[in-house]
């Protein structure tokens, strides 16, 4: 589904991230571990076309074909971060801004976002105050907004490292259902050895900015 090859980012001309190949097949969920500053979030900032390199290609293969512009590549993509990024608005309005960002037919929206909604376990919160969450129902949100798009591919970035350890053992179990459920591509970055054993189907090591053997 996705090739990366030759891939280059430098900062302050140093080089932080270089990536000679990276297959990333359709359905898997890939783990994205190493030290801090290893350059995890580099790579997901550039898997999403929010970064751009000095040198490389990333080849994204589409269910529709290949993709061309930035626009129809990110249009096939959701991103979640550690930190959630809701809006000032309702629930409701927060996992529906992307659908409506997209301009479908308003009585689509409704019916996909309830859905998302339930499958996330937050109606009851529908009408709440995005910015009046505690982080777990806030992590419920993003992912609910980043799943009602439909993603062929899902990116996510620790989204659950600053959690209580109950909330992120109850997330990561909501996670791995809907990604059995969906069969959404997924790269996602974590220290927590437990996620890649719950979650991932691979999982690779990034140190120094390249990809290394995982360590024993």
């Amino acid at each position: 589904m996705i090739e990366v090859r030759d891939l280059v980012v430098r900062r302050d001309g140093r080089a932080v991230l270089t990536i000679d190949r990276l297959r990333i097949d359709r359905g898997e969920v890939l783990a994205v571990l190493g030290p801090n500053g290893a350059g995890k979030t580099t790579l997901l900032l550039v898997l999403a076309r929010l970064l751009v390199p000095e040198q490389g290609a990333i080849r994204f293969e589409s269910a529709s074909g290949p993709l061309a512009s930035d626009l129809d590549y990110r249009r096939r993509i959701s991103v979640v971060m550690q930190d959630p990024l809701l809006l000032d608005r309702s629930v409701f309005d927060n996992v529906a801004a992307g659908l409506r960002f997209r301009h479908l037919a308003a009585e689509t929206v409704r019916q996909r976002t309830e859905a998302w909604l339930a499958k996330l376990s937050i109606t009851h919160l529908k009408d709440r105050p995005g910015l009046k969450l505690s982080g777990g129902e806030a992590q419920r949100v993003a992912l609910a907004r980043a799943f009602v798009l439909e993603p062929e591919l899902l990116l996510l970035d620790e989204p659950f490292s600053s959690l209580d350890a109950a909330t992120r053992e109850a997330l990561s179990a909501e996670l791995k259902r809907l990604l059995a459920d969906t069969h959404t591509t997924t790269v996602f970055i974590t220290h927590d050895p437990a996620e890649v054993r719950d979650l991932a189907t691979r999982s690779l090591w990034l140190e120094d900015g390249r990809l290394i053997p995982r360590p024993a």
